[in-house]
């Protein structure tokens, strides 16, 4: 009997690190990620390997990463203090991001993916402040009261859910945008939000290589989800569009770049997604 490759959403994080070793890897890189080969380790390139051809290159979540990079940064620049990575899974810009030396980072993850992570990043210095929580984000009760420690922070927070949102039940998210809605300190979100149409997509395409952590969260209101609990979101944009300006999209999609991007609120049946950052 064969054993599936992803056996929960943990594992989708090394299949994500296998794109960011890629990326580092070419002349024109977007970022440089020096430890995202050791943490893909050999199942993250057999999952990247085992993916669709169309969804092979990775190219959504190279841009994906590169646009939460730049967010970050405009965070930084804009007085955030403390950034509080949820589900951060294998994610390494507290070690490759030009970050303030004072800057804290918390990351916040099941106690299995934290453990790895550090054995795998022993040795390697930080140039910020980090630090890591274990925590399961699906229980209410553990992740209130460590949010409760965010919103003791007397410095801004920002708050990352990177490749999240998409695995959880939509109860669940509206549970979380709950929670951080109601916490004053967290000052900004950072998010990554597909469609409905590019959901059943994905679903049609790899929902056998993701069986066991499948994809279910694409409001059809899509920003507007959000909006909904008090946040704006003057930060949204579009994966394609950015892959296009960014030269990361396939040949084969750029006749589609003539076309306009679907409202953000409203996104249909279009192959949309996006990384939003929300602000108070």
């Amino acid at each position: 009997m064969n054993v599936p490759l992803i056996t929960n959403i943990s594992d989708t994080a090394r299949w994500v690190a296998v794109y960011r070793a890629w990326e580092s890897a070419r002349a024109d890189a977007l970022f440089l990620d020096p430890f995202a080969d050791r943490l893909a380790g050999p199942r993250g390139r057999a999952i990247a390997t085992m993916m669709p051809r169309q969804a092979r290159s990775g190219w959504p979540l190279v841009v994906r990463t590169k646009l939460i990079d730049d967010l970050v940064l405009a965070c930084v620049a804009e007085g955030c203090g403390c950034v509080a990575n949820l589900a951060a899974g294998f994610d390494t810009r507290p070690y490759r991001l030009a970050l303030p030396a004072t800057l804290q980072w918390i990351e916040a993850d099941l106690p299995a993916m934290i453990e790895e992570k550090q054995r795998l990043l022993a040795g390697a210095q930080p140039l910020c402040r980090l630090s890591r929580e274990a925590v399961d984000l699906t229980d209410a009760a553990a992740r209130g009261a460590f949010l409760d420690q965010l919103q003791a922070q007397p410095i801004k927070v920002l708050v990352i859910t990177e490749g999240l949102l998409i695995y959880l039940e939509e109860a669940v998210v509206r549970a979380l945008a709950t929670d951080l809605a109601a916490r004053s300190q967290l000052h900004w979100w950072i998010l990554d939000l597909a469609g409905p149409g590019l959901l059943r997509m994905m679903q049609r395409r790899m929902g056998s290589q993701l069986a066991l952590a499948p994809m279910k969260f694409a409001p059809p209101s899509g920003v507007g989800f959000f909006e909904s609990y008090g946040w704006r979101a003057p930060d949204i944009h579009s994966l394609f569009r950015a892959a296009a300006r960014l030269r990361r999209l396939p040949p084969l999609l750029w006749p589609l770049a003539m076309f306009p991007d679907p409202d953000p609120r409203r996104p249909g049946a279009a192959r949309w997604s996006a990384v939003v950052r929300l602000s108070r």
